[in-house]
């Protein structure tokens, strides 16, 4: 939907104010979505940022360390001050390296999806994988989270962020956990594949 613009008569003349637009994105995540070690404007958020302008805007609230508590407890601040349409839910990865129960970061993630929606948003979840030496056991549960909370709340689910690079340890940064500034796009394009059903829900809704 293209750009709407309040047009204001004063005095005889006519003066454009503040635009609307289709639709507010707030991206919701830790390291992986704040741009740790990257430099400014390189990270994939901001990319989807560029992306989607002017006909969306995109806010972007992760902090590096953040797990599915810390979320939960921070969420409705969030919410109350930037009123998104859509949130991207991209949380849980630190929950996965401290090795914390997977059934403690369902139930958080499950309790996020709720306060999005009792406020009206709609919601794209974030799935991630853990490094190897984790445990295929313990790896197979955490991926399965994400698919699992997507399937009982009916969610749009993006099942790897990484996805197409996440066993080549060359697009990692040296700490083996956060991709290289070289496949933030592609980190982009994999979030914009399961954002663009919901923009066009959020398009609809705002004729």
């Amino acid at each position: 939907m293209r750009k709407i613009f309040l047009w204001l008569a004063i005095s005889g003349t006519l003066l454009i104010s503040t635009p609307l637009f289709a639709a507010t994105i707030l991206v919701f995540g830790d390291s992986l979505s704040s741009g740790y070690g990257l430099r400014a404007g390189e990270g994939w958020v901001d990319l989807l940022a560029k992306e989607l302008a002017p006909q969306h805007r995109v806010f972007n609230v992760s902090q590096t360390g953040e797990t599915t508590d810390g979320g939960l407890s921070r969420l409705p601040h969030a919410l109350k001050q930037y009123q998104p349409d859509i949130v991207i839910l991209e949380l849980g990865g630190n929950d996965g390296l401290r090795g914390l129960p997977v059934s403690a970061m369902q139930h958080n993630l499950t309790a996020m999806v709720k306060l999005v929606r009792q406020q009206g948003g709609q919601v794209l979840l974030v799935g991630m994988t853990l490094p190897p030496n984790y445990g295929q056991q313990y790896i197979q549960q955490f991926q399965h989270s994400f698919v699992a909370v997507a399937k009982q709340q009916q969610l749009a689910l993006v099942p790897l962020l990484v996805a197409g690079f996440a066993a080549d340890l060359n697009q990692f940064q040296p700490d083996g956990i956060h991709p290289k500034a070289q496949v933030q796009r592609q980190m982009m394009n994999t979030v914009l594949t399961g954002l663009r059903p919901l923009l066009t829900t959020a398009q609809k809704k705002s004729r």
